[in-house]
């Protein structure tokens, strides 16, 4: 469905980009309704929370619409600042937010006409979106968009129209989660007792950014020598390497038995998730959790979080990162980027975070420590 929809893009949504004369520049005043509109993932959709909070820091009475896809709109529920969350996929929905009456409507897609098109559709005097491609023609406002910045930065540079400028080197807690989905996952998390524990996602958008489950249950086996529990999270089909990493007693699998809502909540309740580059690892640095991530393809100077809470181990080889606008080309190189990561690395970097953070057990085993390289 997806390659349909970028194959529908690449060609209807560059013609009809086309189709469309450049807009005025008009002089903009101070919104009271803004629809911003955001397609694509869980990471985008976390990272524009920095954004949509700084709007709301600046006009605390703008009412703000999103309009996202099912795969997303989950997790734009948790964005306090968010008064209503439209779907493209739901027809009556995509109509109520094409038709609605906004001050501003702000397109935050990077690089794919059609929803820039939709802006153009929506009849609101200020139009604002990234400048990649034919996309700027649709805008009264086009943005320059920089491929080496963090991309929360690019996000509020869209921003700027509206007199805000407010780029942040750590992102602060953005996320609120509902009462319900907090009390499912301590429910869950009930057979650790107590116990602090490590969050592992081993799952990813597509194949190239995976680690491998045999080497998280590695990354478990030696945690477990600290003391340190473990719990996986995901989605259905992250089930299976769920099994593979906790099974035996290792740890908890909570893989698929958890709405998006309830991820956070476990999330939240860990010392620390270690993930690749993965929606789930933008929630766990919106929680304000500490995290260990896993780079290969993706840019992480775009992507990866920054912070004294956060290490992110990338082997930096010369053909990484080479995803481009979310588009990953084959690997001739057997995706050594991923697998030249070892788990003592990863492991040391585990264990040397928790002890930063104040969260390492204080019954674990001594244990020299790994030179990283």
């Amino acid at each position: 469905m997806r390659i349909a929809l970028k194959f529908i893009d690449s060609y209807l949504g560059r013609l009809a980009a086309l189709m469309f004369r450049p807009q005025p520049s008009p002089q903009i005043t101070e919104p009271a309704t803004i629809l911003f509109i955001r397609p694509g993932g869980i990471g985008d959709a976390v990272l524009l929370a920095t954004a949509i909070s700084s709007l709301k820091h600046k006009y605390p009475n703008i009412c703000i619409t999103i309009l996202a896809e099912q795969r997303n709109a989950g997790v734009l529920s948790l964005i306090p600042a968010i008064d209503k969350v439209f779907r493209y996929d739901s027809l009556s929905e995509f109509i109520q937010a094409l038709f609605g009456k906004y001050d501003v409507v702000i397109d935050t897609e990077q690089w794919h006409h059609l929803s820039a098109v939709v802006a153009r559709l929506v009849k609101t005097p200020i139009k604002i979106g990234f400048d990649t491609n034919e996309r700027r023609r649709m805008f009264t406002h086009a943005i320059e968009y920089d491929q080496c910045a963090y991309e929360a930065d690019n996000f509020i540079s869209l921003l700027k129209p509206l007199k805000i400028d407010c780029p942040r080197d750590v992102e602060a807690p953005t996320l609120s989660l509902p009462l319900k989905a907090v009390s499912k996952a301590a429910l869950l998390l009930q057979p650790l007792g107590s116990d602090s524990f490590v969050a592992l996602f081993p799952g990813a958008s597509i194949p190239e950014k995976r680690w491998g489950a045999d080497n998280f249950r590695q990354v478990a086996k030696m945690l477990s020598v600290f003391g340190i529990k473990i719990v996986v999270v995901g989605g259905k089909e992250d089930r299976q390497q769920g099994e593979v990493i906790a099974g035996g007693g290792l740890g908890l699998n909570l893989a698929g038995l958890t709405s998006l809502p309830e991820t956070a909540a476990v999330i939240q309740k860990s010392a620390l998730l270690l993930s690749g580059d993965s929606g789930v690892l933008h929630i766990a640095v919106g929680l304000d959790v500490p995290t260990v991530s896993l780079f290969g393809p993706g840019r992480a100077k775009k992507w990866a979080p920054r912070g004294e809470r956060h290490i992110v181990i990338n082997k930096e080889l010369p053909c990484s990162p080479c995803t481009v606008f979310g588009t990953t080309p084959p690997c001739s190189n057997k995706t050594r980027c991923m697998s030249d990561i070892t788990v003592d690395e990863v492991v040391n970097a585990v264990t040397m975070l928790l002890t930063s953070v104040g969260a390492m057990p204080s019954q674990c085993c001594k244990r020299d420590w790994i030179e990283m390289p």
